[in-house]
């Protein structure tokens, strides 16, 4: 899968180690984030990789600051996403499964080994579709 993935300055280390375990499973990582811990704007990474989700140059993003509140706010401005910020791995698994979400937004204050114990979720679980699917639909109609 290619997958989008972005930071804002709270994210840069727990960005570094993700984006190596992604490779590692076989995925094609694009680091649209900051490249440093000095303070930026995390809504310039938010919608960069919401774009790159939305017109397809990406299968899914993941999004990383410190709460992932903002990240999550900013990405689901574009109508094409469905950004879940998770906290634990079962909230990723069930976004994935009944939301169909494409981007994962993660807080970098929920600690590392939780944080990548919810990016497996997320990577390792399909949609199910069905009765979820007319519910997807009806997020994206949603927007003017």
């Amino acid at each position: 899968m290619k997958i989008a993935i972005g930071n804002d300055h709270r994210g840069y280390s727990l960005k570094l180690q993700m984006m190596d375990w992604l490779v590692s499973n076989g995925h094609e990582v694009r680091d649209l984030g900051t490249n440093s811990e000095e303070s930026t704007d995390y809504p310039d990474y938010a919608h960069g990789v919401a774009q790159a989700v939305a017109s397809g140059k990406a299968d899914r993003g993941v999004l990383i600051c410190g709460t992932g509140i903002g990240m999550s706010m900013v990405a689901n401005k574009l109508k094409e996403i469905r950004a879940a910020l998770c906290y634990k791995p079962e909230y990723a698994v069930l976004t994935r499964q009944h939301n169909d979400a494409n981007i994962l937004c993660l807080g970098e204050m929920n600690g590392d080994d939780l944080n990548f114990e919810v990016l497996k979720a997320f990577m390792t679980t399909g949609f199910e579709g069905g009765r979820h699917q007319r519910r997807v639909d009806k997020i994206g109609d949603c927007f003017c």
